[in-house]
């Protein structure tokens, strides 16, 4: 019986591929050999120009680094130890307090108030701490120009004298450096010099010139306050003079020394004059009933009701009109002004209390600095910061080098 070769052998027929139709791939039979893949080509390599070019850029940037990064961090290094000069350093730290004790204007029931608060003046301290005054004025006390220019060969460092008043000022704020906390009202100075009895020399002027400050700022609110005190006395004084020659002239205008007695007087008579006319009718109305007409006692009687009547008369005449509505006007109108004396004298009284007040509280200085921490010493130069800042110049270095080479390959590679 003859067998056909087995399946194996033969080659495989294609299958359809749902991407499409698949190349057929012959597999070997078995026993045959594996078909050799044909050889890779090359790969390319770059032409010597090429490579000369990479190299030069890589050592263009090499070199660059130690143009840019390199040498400034040397060259800041190796000046601050052959040529910057040591600094010392003196701290002084003070604060703006005033009086617990309520002052003499404040028992009197808070009048006036006098002064501002030691915040406000902290502020105002502070402020002056940095300000073109302070550096004058210690200039001319201790030459702060040849103090910090000591040094010759340190020109970073040292000031060049002689220099303007604003360069002295520039230079101030780089030897003097204040701190200030608003909530506490604690200041803080730190003073350079080239020598410790230079730097203390400055801290001691500093706290001085404060005081100064503070205390003028304290005698200042003082004598306003004061001055306004004289103010207010001097208008009350004026006002009570005033008063009192409205109420003068109105007694002798109305030859009264007081409307209101001369009123009860005359009401007290026109009533006892009333009483004795009704007395007089009463009578008179006897008389009439009892005698006959022509009776000279009826007569009599009649005379004297009508004389009563005249009299009774000639007082409401005096009164002005018949309800007294005058006599009224002229009360009246010194009341009105009786009312403008006692106050004119209360102002005088309170405002006179006021400006004794305020001059004992000027003889009391109720604010004042308070130093904490008096003027240091130094024995030891812990400036300039040597490592800090070469530090700082070889990081801005390189920053600024990774910048620009970045920059330059970003530039390339848009070409």
């Amino acid at each position: 019986m003859t067998m056909s070769r087995p399946e194996a052998a033969q080659p495989p027929a294609a299958m359809p591929s749902p991407a499409g139709p698949r190349q057929v791939v012959a597999m070997p039979a078995a026993g045959a050999l594996r078909p050799v893949p044909p050889p890779q080509p090359p790969r390319p390599v770059a032409p010597p120009a090429t490579l000369a070019r990479r190299q030069g850029r890589h050592v263009a940037v090499f070199f660059s680094f130690l143009a840019l990064v390199v040498a400034p961090t040397a060259l800041a290094a190796g000046y601050l130890h052959a040529r910057a000069a040591d600094q010392y350093a003196s701290t002084v730290a003070f604060s703006v307090r005033a009086e617990d004790a309520p002052s003499a204007v404040q028992l009197l029931g808070g009048i006036t108030e006098i002064g501002g608060s030691g915040s406000a003046d902290a502020d105002i301290l502070y402020e002056y701490i940095a300000s073109q005054r302070i550096v004058a004025e210690i200039d001319a006390a201790l030459d702060l120009r040849a103090i910090w220019s000591r040094p010759a060969n340190d020109p970073i460092f040292a000031y060049r004298a002689p220099g303007t008043i604003e360069d002295l000022v520039d230079h101030w704020g780089r030897m003097v450096r204040t701190s200030y906390d608003a909530g506490t009202g604690l200041i803080e100075v730190r003073t350079l010099a080239f020598t410790p009895a230079d730097a203390t020399a400055i801290a001691t002027a500093i706290h001085a010139r404060g005081t100064d400050l503070v205390n003028a700022l304290s005698d200042a609110a003082q004598a306003d306050a004061i001055r306004l005190a004289r103010v207010e006395l001097d208008g009350a004084v004026e006002a009570l003079k005033d008063a009192r020659a409205a109420v003068t002239a109105f007694r002798n205008r109305n030859r009264l020394v007081d409307p209101g007695a001369e009123a009860g007087t005359q009401t007290a008579l026109i009533g006892e004059l009333e009483g004795r006319l009704a007395a007089a009718l009463i009578e008179q109305d006897l008389l009439s009933q009892r005698t006959r007409a022509g009776d000279p006692r009826l007569a009599q009687a009649e005379l004297t009701v009508e004389v009563i009547r005249s009299r009774i008369a000639a007082e409401r005449g005096k009164m002005g009109t018949g309800d007294g509505a005058a006599l009224a006007d002229v009360v009246g109108e010194y009341e009105r002004l009786q009312v403008d004396r006692r106050f004119a004298e209360n102002s005088y009284t309170a405002a006179l209390a006021a400006h004794a007040a305020a001059r004992a509280e000027a003889r009391a200085q109720n604010r004042y600095l308070a130093a904490h921490v008096e003027p240091t010493v130094p024995e030891a130069a812990r400036f300039p910061k040597r490592g800090m800042i070469a530090a700082m110049v070889g990081l801005f270095a390189f920053l600024g080098w990774a910048t620009i080479v970045l920059v330059a390959y970003a530039l390339r590679d848009r070409r």
